[in-house]
């Protein structure tokens, strides 16, 4: 009986080696590394293919500045408002009043706060947004980035005038008390472009 046992054993373990064998063989074909039938693809295939084709991708989604630029100033065109002054795109000139020490002004529904060159502006209470006469905003020391044209300024963050036509602007809608402090040159204008007297 164990010799019987033996024989079928050694039967089966000949049969799975010869079975074995025949798929090994079967299984070798012709390709080549790197070619379109081999999954496995060398470091060459991949630059002189892929790569480029995934850069060509890239470069056509991707969006340039001169896209954005494009963008905004179609968005501009279209008749929607601008951040700009209420009157008219000309940028107000920035005289009269002069403060050398922070001053704390009060500003009323609409009304536009411009300031001179290296003007320091620090908005205490209320919510307003960055107004400029051309795509560049404020730069907010604070936080140490830009304030993009039409974007709310954060409260008690000191914000530097670089040049001329660049200010900040107060809600029309919101019936709130804003109150901020300047130290520099600065105009107070209302919302129907007539300017404050301090």
């Amino acid at each position: 009986m164990r010799n019987l046992a033996k024989v079928v054993v050694s039967a089966c373990l000949i049969w799975s080696s010869t079975i074995i064998i025949v798929d090994a063989d079967g299984a070798t074909n012709n390709t080549q590394a790197g070619t379109v039938d081999d999954p496995v693809i060398t470091k060459s295939y991949f630059d002189q293919n892929i790569q480029l084709k995934v850069a060509e991708e890239l470069n056509k989604q991707s969006i340039t500045e001169e896209k954005v630029k494009q963008l905004i100033a179609s968005e501009l065109g279209n008749g929607k408002s601008s951040p700009t002054t209420p009157t008219d795109t000309k940028p107000p000139t920035v005289s009269g009043v002069v403060s050398n020490d922070l001053t704390v002004l009060k500003l009323e529904p609409g009304q536009t706060l411009y300031g001179g060159a290296g003007t320091e502006i620090i908005v205490r209470t209320g919510k307003v947004t960055v107004v400029s006469s051309d795509e560049n905003g404020l730069p907010d020391i604070t936080s140490g980035k830009d304030i993009a044209a039409g974007s709310t300024v954060e409260l008690n963050h000191m914000l530097i005038v670089p040049r001329e036509g660049r200010g900040i602007k107060s809600d029309a809608k919101l019936k709130q008390d804003i109150y901020v402090m300047v130290r520099g040159t600065y105009l107070q204008l209302n919302a129907d472009g007539s300017k404050v007297t301090p």
